[in-house]
């Protein structure tokens, strides 16, 4: 471990991790699918319940400017956390699907036209697939998909072969959430722009794992969620170049998004107000601040060294196992083992996991092109957070060669 991080203290501040699963102490090794929630994201949900719930912007009472106040400077936290020039920049949705919808229906609609190509990859999950289907669908354009590699790494050279003078977006993950594999997106940035393309990082699974610095991408788009980074559900960010977002129409009708209406005209207000019509998730909202304050007290040289100890280890034990197969064996790659079994299912396997204690994920993970590239029908997956131990992964382990004995 660390010094300057006591795992066992962190641990405490996860109500979630201490309990028992059919008469197990959990682990919880599902993080690429939502992270638990420490009691300071806990307490500021409820604590603006408690304190100060307003409507944030239009009142100008008491209340209403607390919560106003803290729900722009989480606004211009999360601008600093990712390395964003302008707080205008960021606009808060539901989630990382929501953002991806809101550049589609937006920008999509505004600048692809028939013939026009979009580059997606192999190993997209759905969210930043279908958007662009239903795009391309309607629009008449082409949607090109960049390979991937036996090890689970994007085709660059591939990648290179498909940027030409029609492509008009580029959209890619940062992090794969199936095969954890880290993506060299300033390389596909800089390449997909000397094509006049623009490009859309979904960082989902990026942000909770290592630095994000916008600028130094150069990204048009990059959107996340809440829920991966240790705070809420329900709510997430895009990021958009403020030249971008003010070209954008806006999507969603109503409050908040207008400078006046009148049954003669609407003008439309600036953004990121554009784009947040009604009453957003002004908790989520302000929790996500404070579980980017968590993440970054603990400090990503913790959280770089938890995650390496945590993945080395159990990939190491996981090699041994007979017909066990890892798929996603990069070098760059986040806390995420995917793998199958010689002769056992993977809903099987995960069954018998949970049984014991042991959450994980089974199934395609939203990445059903991804699976159907490797002819298998899923897999399962361990994912690991920053209050995961080495503990718990040989507990882990035993539950593996256990289920395993009992399905062949």
């Amino acid at each position: 471990m660390t010094d300057t991080v006591d795992i066992a203290a962190l641990r405490q501040q996860f109500p979630i991790l201490h309990q028992r699963v059919n008469g197990q102490p959990l682990v919880y090794f599902d993080n690429a699918a939502t992270t638990q929630k420490p009691q300071s994201v806990i307490d500021c949900i409820t604590d603006y319940y408690k304190l100060y719930n307003a409507n944030i912007h239009r009142g100008a009472h008491y209340l209403a400017n607390i919560s106003t106040e803290k729900f722009e400077g989480a606004r211009d936290q999360i601008r600093r956390f990712i390395g964003a020039s302008l707080k205008e920049e960021i606009v808060f949705t539901s989630g990382t699907t929501d953002a991806i919808n809101l550049v589609a229906q937006t920008w999509g609609r505004k600048n692809v036209s028939p013939g026009d190509e979009i580059i997606v990859s192999t190993m997209e999950h759905h969210s930043n697939i279908v958007p662009w289907q239903m795009l391309a669908e309607e629009k008449g354009a082409v949607l090109r998909v960049i390979p991937v590699t036996a090890n689970g790494e994007l085709d660059i050279s591939e990648f290179e072969k498909l940027l030409n003078n029609k492509t008009k977006l580029v959209a890619v993950n940062h992090v794969s959430n199936a095969l954890g594999t880290i993506n060299p997106v300033g390389s596909i940035v800089s390449k997909a722009h000397q094509a006049g393309a623009k490009v859309l990082i979904d960082g989902a699974q990026a942000v909770s794992h290592f630095a994000v610095n916008v600028q130094e991408l150069d990204c048009d788009f990059y959107c996340f969620s809440g829920h991966k980074l240790y705070g809420p559900t329900g709510v997430g960010v895009l990021y958009g170049k403020i030249s971008l977002l003010n070209e954008m129409p806006p999507w969603r009708g109503g409050g908040e998004m207008i400078r006046s209406v009148s049954f003669d005209k609407t003008t439309y207000n600036d953004p990121p107000f554009k784009f947040e019509a009604g009453t957003p998730n002004i908790e989520a909202v302000i929790a996500m601040g404070e579980a980017i304050t968590f993440v970054e007290n603990l400090g990503w040289d913790f959280l770089h060294a938890q995650e390496k100890i945590l993945l080395e280890s159990t990939t190491d034990a996981l090699t041994t196992i007979p017909g066990l197969q890892i798929y996603g064996t990069s070098e760059h790659k986040t806390g995420v083992i995917s793998f199958l079994i010689d002769g056992v299912h993977p809903y099987d396997l995960g069954t018998l996991l949970d049984q014991q204690g042991v959450a994980v994920r089974t199934g395609h993970h939203c990445t059903e092109p991804l699976w159907r590239h490797y002819e298998v029908p899923g897999t399962v997956r361990a994912s690991f957070a920053v209050y995961n131990t080495e503990e718990e992964t040989a507990k882990f382990i035993k539950a593996l060669h256990k289920s395993i004995q009992l399905l062949q």
